[in-house]
């Protein structure tokens, strides 16, 4: 098993997003671009990025969701994290032992997740965050970032 990306490692990421925001619920929605701000913090005005910024574009949103999807099962098998369905659909939330487990982890890795989880549960609780605009933004960016990139039509380079 690769351990990058893998349902373990997103759904340990995916715990410390839900501990930071202990006791609040979030959507699967709120979560993947949640989780695409803390590793690309430093692209939106916070903390350094832990990851690097990658020309992915919506295939790695579209790729996040179904890894988050597969954490949050993970982590609901190891009764560290709860679901309840709500008229807006299924929320979720860390479980009671949820957040004395991230307190038990010590990689700086986890520490450095754990900080840039506090920066964005902060500033995703502002009125104007819209997670549906935000990830639209980011697919835009990236769709006119392609755009730029492809030869004039009528050039030799077709």
């Amino acid at each position: 098993m690769n351990p990058l990306n893998s349902p373990l490692e997103v759904g340990m990421r995916t715990l410390v997003l839900l501990t930071a925001a202990f006791p609040q619920p979030m959507d699967v929605a709120r979560l993947v671009y949640l989780d695409h701000v803390m590793l690309h913090s430093g692209e939106l005005n916070g903390p350094p990025s832990l990851h690097p910024s990658l020309p992915a574009g919506p295939g790695e949103l579209a790729m996040r969701q179904h890894l988050v999807e597969q954490g949050l099962l993970v982590l609901m098998r190891a009764g560290l994290a709860d679901v309840e369905p709500t008229a807006d659909g299924l929320m979720y939330r860390a479980s009671e032992e949820g957040p004395g487990f991230v307190d038990i982890l010590e990689a700086p890795y986890v520490g450095a997740l754990r900080d840039r989880a506090t920066w964005v549960v902060a500033a995703q609780s502002a009125p104007e965050l819209d997670v549906r605009a935000a990830t639209r933004a980011i697919t835009d960016r990236w769709a006119r970032d392609f755009d730029s990139q492809l030869p004039a039509p009528g050039s030799d380079h077709a």
